[in-house]
Order: C-alpha cells, then structure tokens, then sequence
C-alpha cells in the first residue's frame, strides 16, 4: 500500500480539515503514517494568517520537499490556507510542489495523490463556500479529547484579517449532522468535546431559520457521555443571556470561555471594524463572572495597529489589570497583505510593537501568578495526559486550561494514572504558568 504522510499545521478548524482528508485517503487504500520520512507523498496542510505562520508553513514545504532526495518521497501536496492565498505564487517560486488543493478542495484530496503518483502536477482550486462540512474522520488528537467544528468560515470582516477571503463566508452545519458526529465521538471513548468555529456564536444565524442556535446545541451535547464541553470562540458583541444561562447551569459546560477582544479603545476598534469599547467590555466580564462561579477567561489582543497611541496602549494596559482576564494571548500587529489595516496610515515600527507586546505580556504575567497562588491548597479535577520523564510526575489539564494554548499541571500519584483519566489533584505550588500539586482520595475516572 502507498503509505502517505501528512503534516497539519496552524488552527485546530485546520487539524479537523486534515482529520477528513486522512479519512478519504484511508477509504481510497492509502496508508497513513506518521514517519514523513517513510511516506510515499506527504501532504503539508498549512496556515497563511500571518506572516509567522506563512514562514512556519514555507520552511515546512521545504524540510518536506528535501525527502525527495532523501527517502522515498515521490510527491509533495500543499493543501491549506497558504495554498488558499498564494497559489499563483506556490505554482512560480516553490517547483518541488506538485498538486495544491485550495480551502474548498479538500474533498479532492484523492484525486491530487493520485495526480501526484502518476507523474503529473495538479491544481484543485474550488469554490470556498462549496467546501464540504461532512464526513468521515481520522482523529489526529488524543482518544479522550475532539474538537467539533459547528461552522466553517467568517463573515465578520474585521480590519486586520484576511480569513473571510481564505475560508469564504460563515456557514453553519446542520445541528443533526453536528449532533451525528458528537454522538460518535461519545460512543468512541471522549471525554473532552471542543466545540469550535471562527465564531461559535453565530452558529445557526445563516440557516433558514436565522436562529441562534449554539444554547439548543449546548444543551444536546450536555445529555451525551462527556464529561467537558468546552466552547471555543466567543464573540463579545454576540454573547446573549440564554447563552450565558446555559454556560453556568450546565455542570459539563467548562466555565472557561475564551473571548477574542483584541483592544478595548474605542477608535481601535473601530478601525478593526469592531463593536464596543472599554466600559462596554469592562461591563460584560464583570457580568459572566458574577453569573458564572469559577469563571476563567482567555482572550487574544492586538498592539501596534497602526495610529495606536501611547494612551491608547495605556487604556488597553488599564482594562487589563482591572479585569484580570487569567489568560492572554498578546501578538504584534501583522500587515498582511489584501486586508484594509495593511493600507491604513501610521504604521508602527516593529520595535515598538514588540516593547508593547512585552509590556502586556509581564502584565499578564503577574495575572497568572496571582490566578495560580488563588488555586493554592485547593483540589482539582485534573485531567491526565501523560507522563513527564523530566519531572518524574504525571501531567494534565484543569478546567482552567485549554489544549495546548494554556499550562500544565504537574502532579504525583501513588498509584497509576492513565491518559484521559479524571484524578483529583490538591495543588500545592505554582510553577510560572503550570500548577504543581498532589493526587488525593478517589479513583480514577
């Protein structure tokens, strides 16, 4: 059997995108493994939101493309976001690629590998909006934990970003198809559902019944054989009262909410073509974290839009240490190119960028101390994830810490503790971003 190789990069949207193009390719014959260096075509899923993810996604092409040489490599296929934006320039400046499947090609992913082994170079290049939301899945995260993408798509618009014109406009899947998969899921063992989408409160709002449709679904999800659901984006201006209700009466609802922000300056935002302002979010967290007990929030922030002012960083800098939102997700203003903030006059310089960066990131730095200290003594359900040969002790997850963005917790366990496993952990230090504590009574769940 051809054995194929696939690298997924960027977004988790994105690593469900790969999950359904390794089960196309199992179902046509194809062999999956995880060696790209035995892999007969490898396949280079990419990112191109930013300029850092366009280098992650180039350098990765090409440490690929030298097993051309190398191994037994016959074809290189770069599918993706980056394929999505540069294919013209894909096609001119990197010939070691030899198919390119856009945003809305994925379904053609048999027929690029095919084009790939017969010795010819293939371009499938569909209509975004007419990517398929269905199918079959080869899972590529742990057995107990699975995202859930309830949409594809963005029709927000915001000034700085390119991901309506690489993904094309908002589209809900139809909550029975949803409701489908995540009753699978359940069925095959997982325990942590990560219900995802560029903007998860919009779900339902381009379906004929122009609903808002994420509490239903919510609520659904509550009755399967989870233990968490956890709910990934949420954005501020679409955030209702029943949403709210269901998030703080539903016990396997996390009551972690991330929130993307980006500034609180009223003029910033408007020029991200943003709703709000600093009283206005002010007003809504201090809301979700009277109507939500243990509520932990994580939101990601922009510095450096161009004309930002040394107030208006301050302003941002201010909210910050007010709220305390727990976790943060700081990054420089990237112009990218094809989105309105590129052309915006008063581009800041990168040194500037990086001091306010830095600046927001020790402010955060000194929430996280203080949200780890508040923790201490305390027990948490912790969930398990492994082994830490470093440390000699288990590592996992709390509530409080979604995959791969937020800490760890270390802990020790006088008897064995699998992956996926839900152990009571009473914490007893606190290590910068990770907690470090102790398994007491109860067995694993």
């Amino acid at each position: 059997m051809t054995k194929i190789g696939l690298i997924s990069l960027g977004c988790a949207k994105n690593l469900v995108d790969s999950e359904h193009m390794l089960a196309r390719l199992r179902d046509a014959g194809y062999a999956i493994t995880d060696d790209i260096t035995e892999a007969e075509v490898g396949i280079v899923n990419t990112c191109g939101f930013i300029e850092a993810a366009k280098t992650e996604a180039i350098e990765t092409i090409l440490d690929v493309a030298r097993y051309k040489e190398q191994g037994k490599l016959r074809g290189l296929i770069v599918t993706g976001c980056l394929a999505q934006r540069y294919r013209a320039e894909i096609e001119s400046d990197l010939p070691e690629v030899d198919a390119i499947c856009g945003t809305g090609s994925y379904e053609n992913i048999v027929d690029a590998v095919r084009d790939v082994l017969d010795g010819k170079k293939a371009v499938y290049m569909r209509d975004m909006a007419a990517a398929a939301l269905e199918g079959e899945r080869d899972r590529l995260t742990p057995s107990y934990t699975a995202f859930l993408k309830i949409a594809e798509g963005c029709s927000n618009r915001c000034g700085y970003c390119i991901i309506p014109k690489l993904r094309g406009p908002y589209r809900s899947r139809q909550m029975e198809d949803v409701l489908t998969e995540a009753r699978e899921l359940a069925a095959s063992g997982v325990k942590e559902i990560i219900v995802i989408a560029q903007d998860i409160t919009k779900y339902g709002l381009d379906l004929p019944e122009h609903k808002r449709l994420l509490p239903e679904l919510l609520r659904q999800l509550c009755q399967m054989d989870f233990t968490w659901v956890r709910l990934h984006y949420l954005y501020p201006d679409q955030i209702t009262d029943e949403l709210v209700d269901v998030i703080a009466q539903e016990p396997k609802i996390v009551k972690y909410l991330d929130i993307p922000l980006q500034h609180v300056s009223k003029r910033i935002l408007r020029a991200m073509h943003r709703p709000g302002d600093r009283d206005e979010l002010t007003a809504l967290i201090h809301m979700l974290r009277e109507r939500i007990p243990g509520l932990v929030l994580r939101t990601s922030l922009i510095v450096g839009l161009p004309g930002e002012t040394e107030e208006e960083f301050a302003e941002l800098c201010a909210f910050l240490q007010e709220t305390r939102i727990e976790r943060a997700g700081v990054f420089e203003f990237s112009p990218e190119e094809g989105t309105e903030a590129a052309e915006l006059p008063g581009q800041i310089d990168d040194d500037t960028k990086m001091r306010r960066r830095l600046i927001i990131e020790e402010l955060q730095s000194g929430v996280i101390d203080d949200y780890n200290l508040s923790r201490m003594h305390e027990t948490l359900d912790v969930l398990c994830e492994g082994w830490d040969n470093d440390s000699g002790l288990y590592f996992g997850r709390t509530y409080a810490d979604s995959v791969e963005v937020d800490g760890k917790v270390y802990f020790a366990s006088e008897t064995p503790v699998k992956p996926g496993d839900f152990v009571p952990v009473r914490m007893e230090n606190s290590l910068g971003a990770d907690l470090e504590g102790v398994r007491v009574g109860g067995s694993a769940s």
